[in-house]
């Protein structure tokens, strides 16, 4: 056992933030740190990392145990360059590596070899010195270095660049390359995911799971948590409760557990008030009172289960439209967008897509890349330098900015709200509020006072009673815990307007995403499906072009996706296209009435199957196609002289025509099954 937390409980003034707490962390456990916001998972981690008090309890750790913590805010000194910063985690080992050298001057001085006693014992120092080095990875810290940097997002920026010219993110995320790179014996990540483009993540979730140490996680990022953990720990009404398994596992435990405790509870109930009904009409019976008096001792002696409390209050809303759109929603051609004013500037160049009637689009790539820029462009509150954006007929946008920047700090909750619909009631007002759990005083808080999160519902309160039949979203799942995030979600799948958002939340994208677009500086590659269709159809386009490059064929597939035999690859497709194409078959679902959450998430399952199903029958064409131009050739063969006077030769060919027909045999009889 590495940590131990036991009784630990935290209060501010009278309330109470942390009770009992009882928490455990072996070695090389990974477990995730869960709980609505405000819970006190932050507070927790501050807390074993030594940095905040607690009111009771106790906490042990192993003997000698290295605690590493990774604070929201990165704690970085601002008078340093990315370099200094990252090898002040060596310091140790680039002074032992300074000795090393003064060593071997010393050992090539003339006159230290002339002193054999003293050269003796300088090469037993340099001996000692270069094994402790080489055993703490000195010969490997600049590659190290530079590879978790790289993975970090930092293989392009110099290492003499200033951190205070970093920005907040990716001065969280040097803070985490510090702490990776001081390798201690216990991680404790709060929020370790903010900030983080999608390949960055990737690259950090397999360090993680091969980090030797032991990883205690605060996060949001249910993709992650599935991906990392083995074990959950949620805080829920200031108490900690242990699950086994990953935070999917998690949901089905808790949820059947509720269940069970429920059903207990009911049982004993209708146990309970059979006894008391036996007991009021037999406790003044002569012949019966002796056996009602002992189900009243027993009722008294019960020992009685409290109603489960079930999940705590969630915000609870919908976003309804007023009126449809037309069928095209959107169409953006040629675009050229600058970051300032003046040539040279370009930020984006070519950008052309088009949306149709009830699409769901994520809009992804890399930080930096340009993506909440072209929202604000498609928004109208930038302006492209070239190219042309078209809306459709009756479109009614609503737009959701991840910085909040829409918000008035001075107003209240109420003010904010009421002031953006002067016309509504405030009775009104106040039910939306409550529905986002804006309660009571709450409503007279300041915009400025609010945590991320509530400023997050805030926007989203004002966003849904706009009635908008476009939503344009910029990372709406930020700031929000994983239950508000559950409710988005749901709202957003009952939705029967257009969407297209930003996302890094790879769960959000693979429930709420229809087509992906891939935003480069150059244009615009568009994907058919959620992210894991995504992800599956980039392998394959690099599969397709490591077989091109290894039988020294031309260059990359176009953004087309379509295979060398022109047939299109069914996944990525040119702008224009494939963004019509799925747009074609949600504008087609646009007409029809709404569905529910349950139903269109069927329906986003029935299609993934279809493009699934299309993927396969166009990989068994590419097959065939290859394999009966390999079979032709070698029947070819079996008709030159230098071959069919060869009996071995002969015999070679016949055989690899027969595994040929037989891969075709079972290629064409799955073929005709698909097409079937």
């Amino acid at each position: 056992m590495l940590l131990q937390v036991s009784n630990v409980s935290k209060y501010y003034g009278a309330t109470a933030v942390l009770s009992n707490i009882h928490l455990q962390l072996e070695a090389r456990e990974r477990i995730g740190l869960v709980g609505v916001n405000g819970a006190g998972k932050s507070t927790l981690l501050q807390i074993i990392a030594g940095e905040l008090s607690y009111d009771s309890g106790e906490i042990f750790k192993a003997k000698e145990t290295r605690i590493g913590y990774l604070r929201q805010h990165s704690g970085l000194r601002l008078d340093r360059t990315i370099g200094e910063e990252v090898r002040e985690v060596f310091a140790e080992l680039h002074e032992v590596e300074r000795e090393l050298r003064q060593l071997e001057e010393q050992m090539a001085d003339p006159q230290v070899h002339a002193d054999e006693k003293r050269y003796e014992a300088i090469l037993a120092r340099y001996a000692a010195k270069q094994e402790w080095f080489r055993e703490r990875g000195g010969y490997q810290v600049e590659s190290t270095i530079r590879s978790v940097l790289h993975g970090m997002g930092f293989g392009d920026m110099a290492l003499d660049t200033p951190v205070a010219g970093l920005s907040g993110g990716q001065k969280t995320r040097l803070a985490m390359v510090k702490l990776l790179l001081e390798a201690p014996d216990v991680l404790l990540l709060d929020e370790p995911t903010n900030h983080l483009d999608i390949p960055t993540l990737t690259w950090l979730e397999g360090y993680l799971r091969g980090y030797p140490g032991a990883i205690l996680v605060v996060s949001h990022d249910r993709f992650f948590l599935d991906a990392l953990v083995t074990a959950i720990y949620e805080i829920e009404r200031t108490s900690a409760k242990r699950y086994t398994g990953n935070y999917s596992r998690f949901v089905e435990l808790k949820a059947a557990e509720y269940e069970i405790q429920l059903k207990h509870y009911e049982k004993q109930q209708e146990e309970i008030a059979r006894m008391e009904d036996f007991v009021q009409r037999n406790i003044a019976r002569a012949t019966t009172t002796k056996r009602a008096q002992s189900r009243r001792k027993a009722l008294e002696k019960m020992d009685r289960l409290d109603k489960p409390l079930g999940d705590l209050k969630r915000a609870s809303f919908s976003f309804e439209i007023e009126q449809q759109t037309g069928k095209e929603v959107l169409k953006a051609s040629g675009l050229t967008v600058s970051y300032a004013p003046g040539p040279g500037h370009e930020l984006l160049r070519g950008v052309s897509f088009e949306l149709r009637r009830g699409v769901a689009a994520a809009l992804i790539g890399p930080n930096g890349i340009g993506k909440s820029t072209l929202l604000k462009t498609l928004t109208g509150q930038l302006q492209p330098d070239r190219g042309v954006i078209e809306w459709g007929s009756n479109v009614r946008l609503g737009y959701y900015d991840q910085e909040q920047k829409g918000l008035n700090p001075a107003n209240t909750v109420l003010e904010e709200v009421w002031g953006a619909y002067p016309h509504l009631e405030e009775a009104r007002i106040r039910t939306v509020l409550g529905n986002f759990l804006f309660s009571g005083e709450d409503v007279f808080k300041k915009v400025a006072s609010l945590s991320g999160g509530e400023k997050a519902r805030v926007s989203l309160a004002k966003l849904m009673l706009l009635k908008a039949n476009v939503l344009v979203l910029d990372e709406p799942t930020n700031h929000l815990d994983l239950y508000s995030k559950e409710v988005l979600e749901s709202a957003l799948l009952d939705y029967e307007g257009t969407l297209l958002f930003i996302s890094h939340d790879r769960y959000f994208l693979n429930k709420m995403a229809e087509t992906m677009l891939e935003l480069r500086a150059d244009g615009v590659d568009v994907y058919l499906g959620n992210y894991d269709d995504y992800v599956e159809k980039k392998a394959e386009l690099a599969a397709i072009e490591e077989e091109r490059r290894a039988a020294g064929g031309g260059g990359a597939p176009g953004a087309g996706g379509r295979g060398a035999d022109g047939r299109p690859g069914g996944g990525a497709g040119t702008a224009g296209a494939a963004a019509a194409g799925a747009g074609g078959s949600s504008a087609a679902g646009g007409a029809e009435p709404a569905a529910s959450g349950s139903a269109r998430e069927q329906d986003k399952a029935a299609k993934r199957e279809e493009r699934s199903r299309q993927r396969r029958l166009e990989q068994l064409e590419r097959d065939i196609a290859a394999w009966e131009a390999e079979q032709s050739e070698l029947e070819l063969a079996l008709a030159d002289p230098a071959v069919y006077n060869d009996y071995v030769l002969v015999q070679e060919k016949n055989a690899a025509i027969e595994a040929l027909k037989a891969k075709l045999a079972t290629a064409y009889e799955e073929w005709e099954q698909l097409l079937g």
